[in-house]
C-alpha cells in the first residue's frame, strides 16, 4: 500500500461522547479545534440524540470488542505521525478506558512530544454520573498518562480522595493528582457572585474568574479543554492560555443565555473562539510549593 506523506503535524485525536443535537462532547471540542485550524480525528464513545439533561433518551454504546478494534486500527494508522495531541472526555465504561490508555501509551512511546489532555468527565456536585468502575479506570489508567487534566472541582476531589473547601486545598489536591498541568473548572472565586478556573503547574498558580451566568452550561467543560489545548499547541504560555480560554467560554455562555438558548451556540459565536472580547479577572495565587506568589 502506498501511503502519502502527512498533510499536517497538528492533528488532534478527540475521544468522547457524540450528540445529534447540541454542543457538548465531541460536537463542542471538534468544532472549536477545527475552527482554530487543527485537524481532528473524532472517536465517539457513546451516541445520544441530545444531552441527558434535556430528558431521557436512548443511547448507542459501541460494542467493547468493536471499540477496541477501532482503537487498535488507530494505533496502526499510517497517518499517526500527523497527530500531535490527544484529548479524552466522556467514557462509557472501563473497557473503553483500557483501550484508550493502551493507545495513548503506545503513541507516547513513539512520540515523546505528544500532548495528552485528560478531561475526566465523571461527575458534578450531585455525584458520579458514570459507573464507579469507569471513574476508577480513568483515575488509575488515564490520569497518570496525562500532561494536562481539566477536572471540575468535584471531579478533582473524587480523583484525589479529598474535599477541597477553598482554593488552597484545591491547589494542594492538584499537586497530588499527577499531571504536570491541572486546570480546575468551577473553582472558588474571590469576587462575589463569580466563578473561576484555577490553573496549577509545578511552578505557578493562576486564577481566571468571571461573574456567574445562568445559562446552558452543558458542554462548557468540553469547550474549555479543547480551547486550552489549542492555545497550548499554538505556543502560548499558561497565563495567556488560561485568560483566552476562560474569556471565550464565558462570552459564548453569556451570549447563549441572552438569547434564551438551551445549548451553547458555537456556530453563531464562532468568532468568540478566536478573539474573545469578554473581560475576565486574572490573578496570581500563592503556590503551595513555594509559600510565595508564583511568577
Amino acid at each position: 500500500m502506498t501511503v502519502s506523506a502527512p498533510t499536517s503535524t497538528n492533528a488532534v485525536i478527540i475521544i468522547s461522547s457524540h450528540v445529534v443535537r447540541g454542543s457538548i462532547g465531541n460536537r463542542a471540542a471538534v468544532f472549536a479545534l477545527e475552527r482554530l485550524g487543527y485537524p481532528v480525528w473524532a472517536v465517539p464513545t457513546v451516541i445520544l440524540p441530545w444531552h441527558p439533561g434535556h430528558g431521557p433518551a436512548g443511547r448507542i454504546i459501541p460494542d467493547a470488542a468493536q471499540f477496541s478494534s477501532l482503537i487498535g486500527d488507530l494505533e496502526r494508522a499510517p497517518w499517526l505521525g500527523e497527530v500531535s495531541a490527544v484529548l479524552t472526555g466522556f467514557m462509557s465504561n472501563a473497557a473503553q478506558v483500557e483501550a484508550v490508555a493502551h493507545l495513548i501509551a503506545a503513541m507516547k512511546a513513539k512520540n515523546p512530544n505528544l500532548q495528552y489532555i485528560c478531561d475526566p468527565v465523571i461527575g458534578d456536585m450531585k455525584g458520579l454520573y458514570v459507573a464507579e468502575s469507569t471513574a476508577i479506570a480513568i483515575r488509575d489508567l488515564l490520569l497518570p498518562l496525562a500532561d494536562i487534566a481539566t477536572p471540575n472541582r468535584y471531579e478533582l476531589g473524587w480523583l484525589t480522595g479529598t474535599e477541597p473547601a477553598d482554593n488552597q486545598q484545591l491547589m494542594e489536591a492538584t499537586l497530588r493528582a499527577g499531571p504536570e498541568t491541572m486546570l480546575v473548572t468551577s473553582a472558588f472565586a474571590l469576587m462575589r457572585d463569580s466563578i473561576s478556573n484555577v490553573l496549577v503547574t509545578r511552578t505557578q498558580a493562576l486564577m481566571a474568574e468571571h461573574r456567574i451566568v445562568h445559562g446552558p452550561g452543558n458542554g462548557m467543560g468540553d469547550l474549555t479543554s479543547a480551547l486550552f489545548l489549542a492555545r497550548k499547541m499554538s505556543g502560548m504560555n499558561e497565563e495567556k492560555s488560561l485568560q483566552l480560554t476562560t474569556a471565550a467560554v464565558f462570552e459564548i455562555l453569556a451570549r447563549a443565555a441572552k438569547r434564551g438558548a438551551d445549548e451553547l451556540m458555537l456556530e453563531a459565536d464562532a468568532a468568540s473562539l478566536e478573539r474573545p472580547m469578554a473581560m475576565v479577572q486574572l490573578r496570581r495565587l500563592v503556590h503551595p510549593n513555594h509559600g510565595q506568589v508564583a511568577g
